[in-house]
């Protein structure tokens, strides 16, 4: 979830600006646990990031959902495995039943971007502050909050909710079109949902943070069909779809700027036939981040009006369709209060600060847990960490002590309300 310096610095002004309220005292016995639990939380770091769990690689998966089953069972969770149409690889759903009122929900992802083998390139280590390894911020540290939180709750005999649901799912990585709908439904059946994606790294953005907005996600696929003919002997018989293609790809570069919450990007074009064939048809995809409500919808219209409006090459077809994914993540009068109350919290901690990033163009299962509207959702309970999607992904030691804080605080809070 990449975050612009602008978005940075507004998040940086409103947290200078509410730290002058008056902090409470920590909670001894929380703080205390949290601090012993922290050489723990890094074993257990260790142990999943040793786990290659890319998101087409099912034994992995399988492997990091007997492992996370066997930590949720030991918190005292009944867990079971849900069946995916999209995957062989499980999602895990585990649920505590306390003695009160609130339903909370705990949701983050077992599945990371990186191929089979990538330990031997880009193994676990630590240095200084850092401990690297592939997706362990990423979002094997939000995992890591979650089971040590439950722990700790565990541990001090913590049973003020109605239920705690926690599901991890193995696809968040592409799309999470195999648990997006579990997501939604079972969402809609808590309270609040905490979700666990890592925060950025205060190397970049100077201090702990939670997140406020996502961008939805949607792929735009354009198909031009033209007519084929021998690129040698008879070309200008035939009426090349890949010009068409690249003319109109051109055409509608900047047309998501005239829908207010959509961004367009072509990133992929391929054509098919033999090298010496004038192509027949051809087809472009797009990514597209949106942060309104039926940006998508409208965005696909535009796109079909503007390659409606004139070819390159007569006598060829352009066709514009739109398929939604995720859905924009946006934290609510009710989130943002939540969020509030995270801040306050964390200035527990000696006065420390906890900002609140305005928004990110990356995507998160957050918009699927929000879809009815039904839940209070807030987002980025994880580590902080940075090199998401890339080499040397980290996570920062020190974050680990006030990220369990705050998730058994918060916990405890909503327990309350």
């Amino acid at each position: 979830m990449p975050l612009s310096l602008r978005h940075l610095a507004i998040a940086a002004a409103a947290a200078v600006a509410c730290h002058g309220a008056l902090a409470a005292q920590a909670d001894p016995a929380l703080l205390d646990a949290a601090r012993a639990a922290q050489p723990a939380v890094v074993q257990s770091l260790k142990d999943m990031v040793s786990i290659e769990s890319g998101s087409a690689n099912i034994a992995g998966l399988t492997r990091m959902a007997d492992y996370v089953t066997q930590r949720l069972q030991a918190a005292g969770a009944k867990v079971e495995r849900l069946p995916m149409t999209t995957s062989a690889a499980p999602m895990v759903k585990a649920t505590l039943t306390g003695a009160g009122k609130r339903r909370i929900m705990l949701i983050g992802h077992m599945d990371t971007v990186y191929p089979a083998g990538i330990l031997a390139t880009q193994p676990i280590r630590e240095d200084g502050n850092r401990l690297y390894g592939p997706g362990i911020a990423d979002d094997k540290g939000g995992l890591a909050v979650i089971l040590h939180a439950l722990d700790i709750l565990k541990a001090q005999g913590w049973k003020d909710y109605a239920q705690i649901t926690v599901l991890l799912n193995p696809d968040e990585e592409i799309g999470s079109q195999g648990s997006g709908e579990t997501i939604a439904t079972l969402a809609a059946q808590h309270d609040v949902v905490l979700s666990c994606e890592p925060n950025v790294a205060k190397s970049v953005a100077k201090s702990e943070s939670l997140l406020l907005a996502a961008a939805g996600t949607a792929t735009a696929t354009m198909q031009v069909k033209g007519r084929a003919s021998h690129a040698g002997a008879a070309p200008e018989l035939g009426r090349n779809a890949l010009l068409e293609l690249a003319y109109q790809m051109q055409q509608t570069r900047d047309t998501a700027r005239q829908i207010p919450g959509a961004q367009l990007n072509w990133t992929q074009a391929r054509t098919t036939g033999p090298l010496n064939q004038i192509p027949e048809s051809a087809s472009a995809t797009g990514d597209v981040r949106v942060t309104v409500g039926g940006a998508a919808q409208k965005l696909q219209a535009a796109l079909q009006e503007k390659v409606a409006a004139g070819h390159l090459i007569p006598d060829t077809q352009t066709t514009v369709a739109m398929e939604e994914g995720r859905p924009a993540y946006v934290a609510d009068a009710r989130s943002r209060q939540l969020a509030a109350r995270a801040q306050q919290i964390y200035a527990e901690l000696d006065g420390r600060q906890l900002i609140l990033i305005p928004g990110t163009g990356g995507g998160t299962d957050a918009g699927f847990a929000g879809r009815s509207g039904k839940a209070v959702v807030l987002e980025s309970f994880g580590l902080s960490g940075f090199g998401y999607h890339a080499r040397d992904e980290y996570v920062e030691l020190d974050s680990i002590v006030p990220r369990l804080y705050l998730m058994t605080r918060m916990l405890q809070e909503i327990g309350k309300e």
